[in-house]
């Protein structure tokens, strides 16, 4: 597996909630779920140490356990960092740090994959593309949802909207019939989108937060092809470059209405 990676914030201003790893079996990328302040979330640490504790111990976990599940290996590492920090803070606060998830593990014959929450994984070969996400969110607070997109970016209707949003959408966080992401309950794991497909029948594929996706699913700038025939021919930076182009020009989300001017873009190219 050969690869290139790329990772950006979404503003200088704060620390960036992606998490990027990759070793010559595992590359992961993680995308915190970003929260409004005034929601609190229970944490003394925040979602960039959440984050970075679960992408480590992810990737040790399903490397040195390669016999194991994905959906498994995922399940220990959020049970350890929950362990973490379970004495000084309040997992069962609905905000509790929580990211999504998006990985690949290459074996000698099958390349495993593994998707929960709205990272996305592209696997491309002789069969065609495919597209991997779990975008099971978007079946709640779609009123909410709709407010968001009626106001400037920046402006203080559009950040109450966007409260409103995540507040509407927290009590349906990892419970039964509502979405699932990485936070301080290991059976989240089980929830996710796997699959594996045969190392042979692989050319390319890659692995991104929703910062870098939106260019094709939400930007329109391009398709799930051509992202990757981007991914590379011009590489990854230059990938998030575009993503950063385009939201410039966009500076109000008048033509892409979003909930923050640009987010935290992370993308992973490999070459089988």
């Amino acid at each position: 597996m050969r690869f290139a990676a790329a990772t950006a914030p979404g503003s200088s201003a704060r620390a960036s909630e992606d998490f990027l790893a990759v070793n010559p079996r595992v590359a992961l990328v993680l995308d915190g779920l970003s929260s409004p302040a005034e929601l609190g979330s229970g944490c003394v640490h925040g979602t960039p140490w959440f984050v970075a504790q679960l992408g480590c111990g992810l990737l040790q976990e399903a490397t040195t356990s390669l016999e194991r599940p994905l959906v498994d290996c995922l399940a220990t590492a959020i049970s350890r960092v929950a362990d973490l920090h379970r004495d000084s803070c309040d997992l069962t606060h609905l905000g509790t740090p929580s990211c999504s998830v998006a990985m690949l593990r290459e074996g000698p014959e099958l390349v495993e994959h593994l998707s929960l929450f709205d990272s996305v994984i592209l696997l491309d070969g002789p069969a065609g593309l495919s597209v991997h996400s779990d975008l099971r969110v978007d079946g709640y607070a779609q009123e909410e949802h709709r407010m968001t997109e009626r106001y400037g970016i920046g402006t203080p209707e559009h950040q109450r909207a966007v409260s409103r949003l995540v507040a509407a959408q927290r009590p349906h966080r990892n419970v039964p019939d509502g979405y699932w992401v990485a936070a301080a309950n290991p059976r989240a794991a089980q929830h996710a989108v796997t699959g594996a497909v045969r190392r042979d029948h692989l050319v390319r594929a890659a692995i991104m937060s929703d910062g870098v996706s939106c260019l094709a699913e939400d930007y329109g700038l391009t398709d799930w092809k051509g992202l990757l025939d981007l991914l590379g021919e011009e590489g990854p930076e230059r990938v998030i470059a575009r993503v950063r182009d385009a939201e410039a020009g966009d500076p109000l989300g008048e033509r892409w209405p979003r909930y923050k001017a640009s987010d935290d873009a992370t993308v992973l190219f490999c070459e089988f």
